[in-house]
């Protein structure tokens, strides 16, 4: 059977915000074989890929992507046609080269990673098996789900600095289970905000969570612990529920003056780790995304080694790129890396960056973006991985509950094999 590329075709198509993105057809022999959809982030780090956008005021206010689609089907297509579907790093690669620039500016990195992921769809396709089992005919670690209750931050219309405050559902026994856990304490918390805010505070943010008029740190956590009570579950390490944080503190730091300013209070580096610690001390805190701002590394050396119970995530900080992560790895900087494949713009540097990330004992976190599609792709990316947890989204809407109902349908294609990593989310036997 051929596995030659014979066309590459691209579109600009809307993700869940409205905003324009790229999606990528790979054909193989003259049929459609691939298609995947290019995540947009609102929160995004310094060291990201570039996103290619038009610059055109008068259409979608300037971010349209009609150049990066026609890169696509220019110089991409020019570049990849003929070529093996099943050589994933070399096609990568070949567009990389044909970018030549650092952050793949020319061509776009939404123009570059759209073909990628639809050349590795394509190939699964073209090899008769689902995706995951494709990239890894060991993956069989069903994650985590790192549920974002409440909302904070860019991702939504509220005084709240922290981005997200998340229930790690690590007692359930299948990702169905989980699912079952999250919705059952949502509805609670629901219940709980409705008495004290009122039925429009149960609007919600980009990813889900509810945007409400909480302020600060301590109140978020009071909420999220009387909802896991309400719904019957126990909270701490070992029991049925742990608690996590995306700081996104790069969007809440003064680099002129270096302070923290949350809820109306301003932090040094120590301050806020203090704070941290205190958190810690009262709450079973499993893990803390961006803690600090993202040229910090000496500051993540210090939160990693003074929260030894809290898995310290390095998202803008690593913004997955193998080189950012050599430099935290060579210093002690954060223990786990967040996984994001438009960070970087191509599935094989993605993957290249998580296998760094396992081999220097670091955990992988696989995350959405908040501009996300219904593709579900990266629910195969996290199975693949064998990573063990995973951020996105509260299953309520369509770009959200496409990502959970893939992962239902892998457990159940795996059956007696799957394993859900629960409490060993850090390191999946």
């Amino acid at each position: 059977m051929s596995r030659k590329i014979t066309d590459i075709r691209a579109r600009e198509i809307v993700d869940c915000r409205g905003w324009p993105t790229v999606q990528a057809d790979v054909y193989v022999d003259g049929v459609l074989a691939g298609r995947a959809d290019v995540p947009a982030g609102r929160s995004t780090g310094l060291h990201e890929a570039f996103v290619l956008t038009d610059g055109d005021p008068k259409r979608y206010r300037g971010l349209g992507v009609r150049k990066a689609v026609a890169n696509v089907e220019g110089e991409i297509r020019d570049a990849l046609v003929g070529l093996d579907v099943s050589e994933q790093r070399k096609i990568d690669q070949t567009m990389v080269e044909l970018d030549g620039t650092p952050n793949k500016k020319r061509l776009g990195a939404n123009a570059i990673l759209g073909v990628s992921l639809a050349v590795a769809r394509a190939g699964a396709a073209t090899a008769g098996m689902p995706l995951y089992r494709y990239l890894n005919p060991f993956g069989h670690v069903l994650p985590v789900p790192l549920m974002n209750f409440l909302n904070g931050g860019k991702l939504t219309a509220n005084e709240l600095e922290i981005q997200e405050f998340i229930i790690m559902p690590v007692g359930a026994d299948s990702y169905a289970h989980a699912l079952q856990m999250t919705t059952e304490i949502n509805e609670q918390l629901r219940e709980l905000v409705i008495t004290k805010y009122g039925i429009l505070a149960t609007n919600t943010g980009d990813e889900g969570g509810f945007a409400t008029p909480m302020k600060g740190i301590w109140e978020p956590f009071e909420f999220l612990q009387k909802a896991t009570e309400l719904a019957g579950y126990r909270v701490g390490f070992g029991e049925d529920v742990v608690y996590a944080l995306d700081c996104a503190s790069s969007h809440w730091h003064d680099k002129a003056t270096g302070l923290y300013t949350l809820d109306g209070k301003s932090y040094e580096r120590d301050g806020l780790i203090d704070l941290y610690k205190q958190v810690a001390a009262k709450y079973p805190l499993a893990s803390i995304e961006d803690p600090l701002d993202e040229e910090d590394f000496e500051g993540f050396v210090k939160v990693t080694r003074e929260l030894p119970q809290t898995q310290i995530v390095g998202d803008d900080l690593f913004v997955t790129n193998v080189e950012r992560l050599r430099l935290g790895v060579g210093r002690g900087a954060a223990n786990a890396m967040l996984f994001k494949v438009n960070q970087i713009g191509t599935l094989s540097q993605a993957f290249e960056s998580a296998e760094f990330a396992y081999r220097h004992g670091y955990g992988v976190q696989v995350s959405e973006r908040s501009g996300e599609t219904e593709d579900g792709l990266i629910s195969d990316l996290v199975v693949a991985l064998n990573s063990g947890q995973i951020k996105t989204g509260m299953p309520i809407r369509g770009e959200r509950t496409a990502k959970h109902n893939r992962l239902l349908q892998i457990e159940g294609e795996l059956g007696a094999t799957a394993q859900y990593a629960g409490h060993a989310f850090r390191r999946p036997r």
